[in-house]
């Protein structure tokens, strides 16, 4: 069951990504990121308020806030790397973050056999393969790699954080609430920010073209959610190692949806990392 909860939560991220991506084609990256995050708060409210999960209000919750708070930093950092580029080598680096809730794994006690110990390792460089590294190349600029490291561990310890925030069904839905608003807070002031900074960060059109988007906004956004739940699920249910690395192969969906739905075409090395993602996947599976 964690092997399958981790899987879906990777194949949810990659669709999210996927669909953010073709998204900021038409709108800034910052205002999807806010925009999507405020239509899954506004979904998940009333799902707490239909559940009752303000019964479950409670210490847990203050992982939820962290993971709220650090989730948007990540992101701005992530996508700010991004436009320095190259991206051939943030995307690819953007992966190292999974270290941080293996890190959690084995120092709770886990121990993956040896087999799981190979799948661990095979998974984890086809992820990285899978992003497309750049192995040529300019040099890339310190602020970029120092971006791309914020942004990869702030990733990582989103997952350690959200496996933390609840231990009830109903516990999720408020911690995925919670985690939601403080996304939404953080972000919001960014891209206030950005807007002062600069009138060119807000979307061209103003709120009709946000709106014109919205039900994308919204399916991006709850797509996101339902990643994040259902790897919580993964890591109360299994072993955190496990979790976290089947989960991390959500680069691996967003290449394959690109290929399938945009025509665009793989590179070899992207190609090979796909096959030694899927693998390890195999590997932990059976270990």
């Amino acid at each position: 069951m964690t092997a399958v909860l981790a899987l879906a939560s990777s194949l949810l991220w990659g669709l999210a990504d996927f669909g953010g991506g073709l998204l900021t084609r038409r709108l800034p990256a910052l205002v999807v990121v806010v925009a999507s995050q405020i239509a899954a708060a506004l979904v998940l409210g009333v799902i707490v308020v239909a559940t009752g999960a303000w019964s479950e209000i409670g210490p847990q919750l203050w992982y939820a806030v962290a993971a709220g708070v650090v989730g948007p930093i990540a992101m701005i950092c992530f996508y700010k790397a991004l436009a320095q580029g190259p991206m051939g080598v943030v995307s690819p680096l953007a992966t190292v973050g999974v270290v941080i809730p293996l890190a959690v794994g084995l120092t709770l006690g886990e121990r993956p056999g040896p087999l799981q110990y190979g799948g661990i390792a095979v998974a984890v460089v086809g992820v990285v393969l899978a992003g497309g590294p750049q192995l040529r190349g300019a040099p890339v600029q310190r602020q970029t790699i120092l971006l791309t490291l914020v942004a990869a561990f702030g990733f990582g310890a989103v997952f350690a954080l959200i496996a933390e925030a609840s231990s009830t069904i109903t516990g999720l839905f408020l911690a995925l609430f919670v985690q939601r608003v403080c996304n939404s807070l953080v972000g919001g002031a960014a891209l206030a920010v950005a807007v002062r900074r600069d009138p060119a960060a807000a979307p061209e059109g103003g709120m009709a073209a946000v709106w014109s988007v919205m039900p994308a906004l919204t399916l991006v956004g709850l797509a996101d959610v339902a990643a994040n739940g259902t790897y919580s699920l993964a890591a109360q249910n299994g072993p955190v190692t496990v979790a976290a690395v089947l989960a991390s192969l959500y680069p691996v969906v967003t290449a394959l949806a690109a290929r399938g739905f945009l025509k665009e075409r793989l590179l070899a090395v992207q190609a090979a990392g796909a096959g030694l993602a899927m693998a390890g996947t195999l590997l932990l599976a059976a270990g």
